[in-house]
């Protein structure tokens, strides 16, 4: 359990023995014991200095352990990443030390192990809440307003995250994704990330054709849509929907063709158009994108 986590049960489980106590004596004590509890010194004491201190003592804790996520502490090494909460999926630019953007990706982060990563929180439609449990924090995302979260994973692994303020629709369904990697592992899988020129074919003249480059981008291909997520390495994604499906090449097809029944409310329309063997096309591309 974290230190958090320990704090919080001690500290309840003693407020709740005093409380038990204290009732306990009020139901069943002595009658010169009932009568000193419904003192004026034991009102004053237990009613307002109790409280009093352990609230004070909690609240000066609690800033001190936050601290360490303030963005006015950041290390000059960390990395900058903006995420845009959009209903129901997540936008995600890396950038540079100066702020500029150096590649995009959808729903999931990718970062590396022992490095803090700064987090540049915003929101594009309504309000929404960044929270990854095992990396600490829980920032919400307004709109018109960036807030700034500091995380850092300690070890390999993929860690859950989910929005934590209820956004309208498929709420439950935004979640994502952190992939922590080794410094080397990340140094490849940013260098594997550099914009490249994306194969032809005619799952490509499909995609083009019937209308998915109005809303996504596929880098090196004339799709450059915004309205959705970018689909330039999208094969390499382990979820598909913000989280709630395993990539592959039958889930992105079921995904294509009738997205509204996986996640009723998305902005996707359905692609009931496609034939069989198109849609294998599309699909089949579109996990090539790595």
């Amino acid at each position: 359990m974290t230190t958090l986590a320990w704090v919080l049960l001690l500290g309840g489980g003693a407020v709740l023995v005093i409380v038990l106590a204290m009732l306990g004596i009020a139901l069943f004590g002595p009658p010169r014991l009932k009568t000193r509890l419904g003192g004026e010194r034991a009102i004053w004491a237990l009613g307002f200095a109790f409280p009093a201190v352990v609230l004070t003592g909690l609240l000066i804790w609690g800033l001190t352990l936050t601290s360490s996520l303030s963005a006015t502490r950041v290390a000059g090494d960390a990395m900058r990443v903006k995420i845009i909460g959009e209903m129901w999926w997540w936008r995600v630019h890396y950038q540079d030390a100066d702020g500029r953007e150096m590649l995009r990706d959808a729903n999931e982060l990718h970062i590396p192990v022992g490095r803090p990563v700064l987090l540049e929180l915003e929101a594009a439609d309504v309000i929404h809440s960044f929270w990854v449990p095992r990396l600490g924090g829980k920032m919400d995302m307004i709109p018109g307003r960036t807030n700034r979260l500091l995380i850092q994973a300690d070890a390999p692994g993929i860690y859950k995250g989910q929005c934590a303020e209820y956004c309208g629709g498929p709420h439950a369904l935004m979640g994502f994704i952190v992939v922590a990697h080794s410094p080397a592992d990340f140094a490849r899988w940013r260098a594997s990330r550099l914009p490249e020129s994306a194969g032809a074919g005619r799952g490509l003249a499909l995609f083009l054709s019937s209308g998915c480059a109005a809303c996504h981008t596929i880098r090196g291909t004339p799709a450059n849509g915004l309205a959705g997520p970018d689909l330039t390495h999208v094969g390499s994604r382990r979820t598909l929907g913000a989280g709630i499906l395993p990539n592959n090449p039958g889930t992105m097809a079921g995904w294509i063709a009738d997205s509204q029944a996986i996640k009723p409310g998305n902005r996707m329309p359905a692609y009931h158009q496609f034939s069989g063997d198109e849609l294998r096309a599309v699909s089949d591309y579109l996990v090539t994108l790595k």
